[in-house]
């Protein structure tokens, strides 16, 4: 079961826009399908989806978002949906690394143009 704080912040993205409904809907029953599953236990699997966006100028974290690894085809989606045409980001090798078993920075991608940096980790 998703915790208070995660289903507001998920109702919080539907409110401002940056979801539909429809997507709010599938993150929450991603969500607590991920929470009604087992735990397994610790090992070499990977739990976290982590993508951190930096400000080159001032080295600043402008976005810092972990993501359960039970949400990432969502999160991917969504992604794909509001960065399309990030250059040097192929949201395919992202869904291929992560298939693979890939730990790590998987991505690491610097845009001059917006002035950010993108990585993404698998932890």
């Amino acid at each position: 079961m998703a915790t208070v704080e995660e289903r507001m912040q998920i109702l919080k993205m539907i409110e401002e826009g940056k979801i539909s409904a429809e997507e709010g809907a599938k993150l929450l029953q991603a969500l607590s399908a991920s929470r009604s599953e087992k735990q397994k236990p610790v090992g070499d699997e990977p739990r976290w989806f982590r993508v951190r966006v930096t400000d080159l100028d001032t080295g600043k974290n402008k976005v810092n978002v972990n993501i359960p690894m039970g949400l990432v085809n969502v999160g991917i989606k969504m992604g794909a949906r509001f960065a399309p045409n990030v250059e040097g980001l192929n949201y395919e090798e992202i869904s291929e690394a992560i298939k693979s078993g890939a730990q790590g920075k998987i991505i690491d991608v610097v845009d001059e143009e917006d002035g950010e940096r993108v990585e993404i980790f698998i932890e």
